[in-house]
């Protein structure tokens, strides 16, 4: 990822964040909206992580990133008109073939209680739940309701 993609991955994000079932019938307040359009619009440039882009045609139209434990995929987001095409799927299998190549026993990955399609396709790819509660979004500056799951590799 270049500096030049910073922008776009802002933008992937969230829209897709907003096409997600998390907050379907949710009325989130405008600043809980600006936070969370922000927190995406810094993160390409702020993160130390790893950010992986999917492109089709030179188009952006997803992206992974490892950051935070070195065994966790803190996100993944794909443009609502390019979803249910594999691209999310093969972004998360990518990052769990790298966590197991680093020699890690387990990969973890949170999404949001609400988030059905989320959930769906992380069970595809090998992940059970192990905890579901709420939790403090610092972006969103909100409780949420979250789910983590886990993949073991033993």
């Amino acid at each position: 990822m270049t500096v030049a993609d910073h922008h776009v991955v802002g933008e992937v994000g969230f829209a897709a964040w907003q096409s997600s079932d998390a907050f379907k019938g949710v009325d989130l307040s405008a600043d809980v909206l600006e936070r969370t359009r922000k927190a995406y619009e810094v993160f390409a440039g702020e993160t130390n992580g790893d950010v992986r882009l999917a492109e089709l045609d030179g188009e952006v139209v997803g992206w992974c990133a490892r950051d935070g434990a070195p065994n966790y995929i803190s996100d993944l987001w794909v443009l609502p008109n390019h979803q249910g095409r594999g691209i999310g799927k093969a972004l998360v299998l990518d990052a769990i073939a790298r966590i197991k190549a680093e020699g890690h026993s387990t990969a973890t990955i949170h999404t949001h209680g609400r988030d059905a399609g989320a959930s769906r396709l992380y069970h595809r790819c090998g992940f059970a739940i192990t905890w579901r509660g709420i939790e403090y979004s610092k972006s969103m500056g909100i409780d949420l309701e979250k789910v983590h799951l886990e993949q073991s590799f033993a």
